[in-house]
């Protein structure tokens, strides 16, 4: 017990680990993982399941296209609520809904019901219950953790994101081989159920003022809309987040293109392209979790977006696959750096009455990329996938390096 003692203190003395000392975002923390896999594992076997129903690429894309419009619906009012009322029941109720989803999909699937509607269904459901978590979720982590130790936490969180990205699909596919889709779905709603159970654990932290649940959720969005346009450090972040979700990341959607006509190096060689940028993201996560404070957030976040534009536009160029592969590490480590700043500045400079608010508009990125891929896919249909990414990318590292100096403020954000 000693030796655990000393290795549990050993670990923990580690700048990057150092905020899992703090009680409630352990907990948060741990929640996440459990959340973040199930998400991860949905990927898979949502895709799965509708292609075996159905044996139809379109409804693949479909089913996935169907899961930004809660993001466009319903953020507002997540981020409202997240605002109004306790982040936490917020939080728990969406994750039980969530693993409850999970587990009727599971049963669907294993009494032969299934059919397509139900997974076009529940896909919508699910996104949904995740709008409702995002902002809750994001907003506790300042409440968890000192101020200067922020940037350490959502690093932290950035680092098991890309760690559930990279096991996650891994476990699905497995499970799916063991015990069909069903199964899968049966192991996503106990993940989620287990997510449920730390957070249930976290002592309730109190936030809203009496003048959010006295007005109007109208009012309280445009309150919050308003405040993240007049905070020129939550704009400056908001407006980086959000041209590069436009302009940078939709490019994986080409990446089939690219690894059979262009790279001719097949699903295998696709598969080793998103590795490499699943590497770079890592190792991003844990430079920034290491770096903490000490990065001087506002110029970063802004380079780390002009860097990520032109590592896509080198990408589109590139004629070998090795080149393509470092490029797309490349690509991760600048995706990531960017992210991670972006959400450190926004929860830093968003008083704790509009936190939640000002990281649903954050998430609404989440269908600004899928807005993305479909110009990506008409401008390849026009000009081809590496003049598609390559404009795409050329303009979105443009567009960073206008904010950098349009924005001198955004510049000296700490």
């Amino acid at each position: 017990m000693k030796n655990l003692g000393r290795l549990r203190d050993a670990f923990l003395s580690v700048r990057a680990f150092a905020t899992l000392r703090y009680r409630e975002y352990r907990l948060l923390w741990f929640g996440q993982l459990f959340g973040t896999m199930g998400g991860w594992m949905d990927e898979v076997t949502r895709g799965w399941l509708i292609y075996e129903l159905t044996d139809s690429a379109v409804q693949l894309g479909l089913v996935r296209g169907i899961q930004a419009i809660p993001f466009l619906l319903f953020a507002p009012l997540a981020g409202s609520a997240a605002d109004r009322y306790s982040r936490k029941t917020q939080l728990v109720v969406a994750q039980i809904a969530h693993a409850l989803t999970y587990a009727a999909t599971a049963a669907l699937v294993l009494t032969g019901l299934i059919r397509p509607w139900h997974v076009y269904v529940t896909a919508f459901l699910v996104a949904s219950f995740q709008v409702f978590q995002q902002p809750a979720r994001a907003s506790m982590i300042s409440d968890a953790v000192p101020h200067e130790y922020l940037t350490n936490a959502i690093g932290l969180n950035s680092l098991m994101f890309n760690v559930s990205r990279g096991i996650g699909p891994a476990i699905a596919g497995g499970l799916i081989v063991l015990m069909g889709t069903g199964g899968a779905y049966a192991v996503q709603a106990l993940f989620l159920a287990l997510a449920s159970l730390w957070t249930v654990a976290m002592k309730p932290v109190s936030h809203a003022h009496r003048k959010d649940q006295r007005e109007s959720f109208l009012s309280s969005i445009v309150e919050g809309w308003k405040f993240s346009w007049n905070s020129e450090p939550v704009r400056a972040s908001l407006s980086c987040s959000m041209l590069a979700a436009f302009f940078i990341i939709p490019f994986t959607t080409l990446l089939p293109v690219f690894a059979r006509d262009l790279l001719n190096v097949g699903a295998t060689g696709q598969g080793l392209l998103l590795t490499a940028m699943a590497i770079g993201a890592f190792a991003s996560a844990a430079l920034v979790a290491n770096a903490g404070h000490r990065l001087p957030r506002g110029k970063m976040m802004l380079i780390s977006g002009m860097f990520y534009g032109l590592s896509i536009v080198m990408f589109a160029t590139s004629p070998w696959y090795l080149l393509s592969l470092a490029l797309m590490l490349v690509a991760g480590l600048f995706h990531v750096h960017c992210s991670v700043l972006v959400q450190t500045v926004i929860q830093s400079y968003s008083p704790p009455e509009f936190r939640g608010r000002t990281m649903a508009i954050f998430s609404m990125n989440q269908a600004v990329i899928t807005f993305g891929a479909m110009v990506f896919g008409a401008l390849s249909a026009i000009d081809g996938a590496r003049w598609s990414v390559a404009i795409m990318g050329t303009v979105g590292s443009l567009s960073m390096v206008a904010l950098y100096f349009g924005m001198p403020k955004a510049r000296q954000i700490r």
